[in-house]
Parts: C-alpha cells; sequence; structure tokens
C-alpha cells in the first residue's frame, strides 16, 4: 500500500460506498414498492444482497483506479486451519457471551418496538425467503463489511497513525454508526473492536470474516427462536451458567492461541 492512499481519500471512499450500498438497495425496494401484489420481503431481502454488493462497487474502482494490489490493501490473505478453528472457538465465546450483555441491557432498557417488530418484519414466507435472509446476511453483509473496513480502511488507519489501538476503535465506532441501531449500539460497537484486533493481529480479513458471519447467522437463528424460561440455553431469563462457563473458556482459549501463534 502506497502514500497515495491517505485518510482523506479513505474517508470519502468509505462515504461512497456506504451511499452507494443505500442508494442500491433503495432501488431495489422502490421496485417492490410500485409492485404492491408482488413479493415483498423477497424485494427487502434482495434489496439486502444487491445493496450490500454495491458496497463494494466504489472501493474496488477506487483500488484499480489508483492501481493498488487489491488482495495486500483489502488484507485478503489465507491463514492456517488452526486460526479458522481457534477464531471458532473465540467467534462462539463472544456471541453467547454478546447475547447475555443483551439480555442485561433489557433488565434496564427496554427494547424499542422496532427491535421486537424486527423479527416478524424480516420472517421469511418461504424457502426462497430463507435463502435469499441468510445469503444477504450472513454471507453478503459480512463479505461487504469486512473488506471495507477491516480490510481497508481501519489498514489505513493503521499505517497513517501508527497506533492500532486508536485505528481498531475508530473504525469500530464508525461500523456501529452506519448500522444506525442506538439499542444495540454497545453490542455492535465491542463486536467492532474485536473484528479490528483479528483483522490486525493476523493480517488477514479472513478470521474477522468468519466471526462477523457467525454471529449474524446465530442471531438469525435466535431471531426465530422463541425463548423459554428453562431451556438447556436458558435459565430464569439469562444465559445458562454452564453455557456461560463454556463460552468463557472459548473465548480465553480462542484468545491466547491467535496471540501465541501471531506474537511475532
Amino acid at each position: 500500500m502506497n502514500n497515495t492512499l491517505s485518510i482523506k481519500s479513505a474517508v470519502l471512499v468509505v462515504i461512497a460506498s456506504i451511499i452507494s450500498a443505500f442508494l442500491a438497495g433503495a432501488v431495489v425496494l422502490g421496485l417492490g414498492l410500485s409492485n404492491p401484489d408482488g413479493p415483498q420481503k423477497t424485494y427487502t431481502f434482495l434489496s439486502f444482497i444487491i445493496g450490500q454488493s454495491f458496497m463494494l462497487v466504489p472501493l474496488i474502482w477506487f483500488l484499480i483506479s489508483k492501481k493498488q494490489p487489491i488482495l495486500k490493501t483489502l488484507r485478503i490473505r489465507f491463514v492456517p486451519v488452526s486460526t479458522i478453528y481457534y477464531t471458532v472457538l473465540l467467534s462462539l465465546g463472544i456471541i453467547i457471551l454478546s447475547d447475555e450483555l443483551d439480555k442485561i441491557i433489557q433488565m434496564f432498557i427496554d427494547a424499542p418496538e422496532y427491535v421486537i417488530d424486527l423479527n416478524g418484519l424480516l420472517k421469511p414466507e418461504s424457502l426462497l425467503g430463507y435463502f435469499l435472509l441468510f445469503t444477504a446476511v450472513v454471507v453478503i453483509a459480512p463479505l461487504g463489511e469486512e473488506l471495507l473496513f477491516r480490510g481497508f480502511f481501519q489498514q489505513i488507519l493503521e499505517k497513517h497513525w501508527k497506533d492500532v489501538t486508536r485505528a481498531v476503535l475508530m473504525t469500530a465506532i464508525i461500523f456501529s454508526f452506519i448500522h444506525m441501531n442506538p439499542f444495540w449500539f454497545v453490542q455492535i460497537y465491542i463486536l467492532g473492536i474485536i473484528l479490528g484486533f483479528l483483522a490486525w493481529k493476523t493480517k488477514s480479513v479472513l478470521p474477522s470474516l468468519i466471526l462477523h458471519s457467525l454471529n449474524n447467522l446465530v442471531a438469525l437463528i435466535l431471531s426465530f427462536t422463541i425463548d423459554a424460561e428453562h431451556t438447556f440455553y436458558i435459565w430464569n431469563g439469562h444465559i445458562a451458567p454452564w453455557i456461560l462457563l463454556i463460552a468463557v473458556i472459548f473465548v480465553v482459549s480462542g484468545f491466547k492461541a491467535i496471540n501465541r501463534d501471531y506474537s511475532n
């Protein structure tokens, strides 16, 4: 990555990418509204897929125009199988702990109506709908966001600021804001910090992509699951203590292993 990639140009690319995603998604939603008898949820899911896909268009165009090595500039690099294994362990632990954090927050702050209604609004009505929703939430969204934020933007901040912590925190806060969900802002911000750490530590966007995809997948599954008072996973409205213990073990094991393997 050469010096032609300034922080100013990176910010402009991020802004252009986000606007591109919203506009592309809005066009598809507009087509759905113009056809009120059509499958509205299908149009909604397609708007997610197309919008998130268009997020990468300004980024790729910029890198090509600047003659930048795309793989290197976006941190696209394979990692050992052991890294993938420990990333999955770390991810599962973080997702469970994040779920408990969400339940604790709801003890003090009631979830707003838009969060409560979200599950019903997004619940697919057909097999095609489930496939489109899965593709949008688990594949396309994590891919676009990780390449843009952890692969591209954070890496430029690291290079210019010479301060990894500051770069990770700034990328995470912008990542949180673009989700436009105040109720989940803290959870998304914490997730963004961990995603940034993984991308920086492993010098690859693949581990952060794994965590992001798994997080969205589990959130999707839980959104279609009715919480019971007592199950193997839920205990008195919270995550069961034995599940929390397993989550802590997963986080500690995954974190220590990744730090050990990338200590140099």
